[in-house]
């Protein structure tokens, strides 16, 4: 299973937008995807898909199976929600952290991929889903403020946890291309960091898209041959082609039993320490 993480450096970038609707795109491939919320505690993911979650996360802390806690959401397509208002899913001790490896591990050979919504900024759990996602995709708009909290999330990652390659896609672009914005963010961030960036695409403004995300609502559902449902479209052709090419899903055959793998990984911290 390949995981990829969606962040931004602040909120209201359309993060949760674009997780929501590259999960259904990469589904329509006929890949079995998992919809993760990571906003742990502030979770939406859910009102993106008009689905009230029985369960979610901080029930299986309690003792429920993590497969009772799966919300099937439509064809081939589920989500384990995050849990909304639960201050204690952000401070994970390493009990529990064992406790959801123990869980998640049945679901490893269950999904092709594992995308998860993350929450804004550069708090310890956010930059650690980051860290051990397949893909990490930087949401960026022409705000300044978020072109220099997106800086400074990739800053962290590399110097943290050494990550190297990061994924763009330039949102809620008026009046400038998302290449030209990409270029000029690229130029900043190689310049003072040795990091790989590759835009993946980039989303104009699109009123349909507005109304959707003003609504909590799938423009890939709710207006399915509009630009941005069509440019969501591309994304996830492009992201399944390089793992089908890079022979991703038959990662978990090699040094299995040296690493952990798969969507235990998530909630084992990325130091190694339990």
């Amino acid at each position: 299973m390949r995981i990829i993480a969606i962040s931004s450096g602040k909120g209201g970038v359309g993060k949760t937008t674009l997780a929501c609707n590259l999960g259904l795109a990469i589904a329509e491939q006929n890949k079995r995807v998992l919809m993760i919320d990571g906003d742990l505690g502030l979770a939406n993911v859910d009102i993106h898909f008009g689905v009230r979650p029985m369960h979610h996360l901080g029930d299986v802390l309690q003792g429920k199976s993590i497969k009772e806690c799966i919300t099937p959401l439509m064809k081939n397509i589920d989500l384990i929600a995050g849990g909304s208002g639960l201050v204690e899913l952000t401070h994970l001790n390493a009990f529990q952290r064992r406790e959801l490896i123990n869980q998640v591990q049945d679901l490893q050979f269950s999904y092709d991929y594992a995308i998860i919504d993350t929450s804004s900024g550069i708090y310890e759990h956010v930059l650690h889903l980051n860290a051990v996602a397949d893909e990490c995709i930087i949401v960026l708009t022409q705000d300044p403020s978020s072109f220099a909290d997106a800086y400074a999330m990739i800053k962290v990652l590399h110097q943290k946890y050494k990550l190297q390659n990061f994924k763009v896609v330039c949102n809620q672009m008026k009046g400038m291309r998302g290449e030209q914005l990409f270029i000029k963010f690229a130029e900043v961030v190689e310049r003072f960091l040795s990091v790989r960036l590759s835009l993946l695409g980039s989303l104009p403004f699109d009123e349909n898209l507005q109304k959707a995300q003003q609504q909590q609502r799938t423009i890939m559902r709710q207006t399915t041959n509009s630009p941005a449902a069509q440019i969501f479209r591309e994304i996830a052709v492009e992201l399944v082609a390089e793992s089908d090419l890079s022979g991703a899903h038959n990662s978990f055959s090699e040094n299995t039993s040296q690493r952990t793998s798969g969507l235990a990984a998530i909630f084992k911290p990325a130091t190694g320490h339990a």
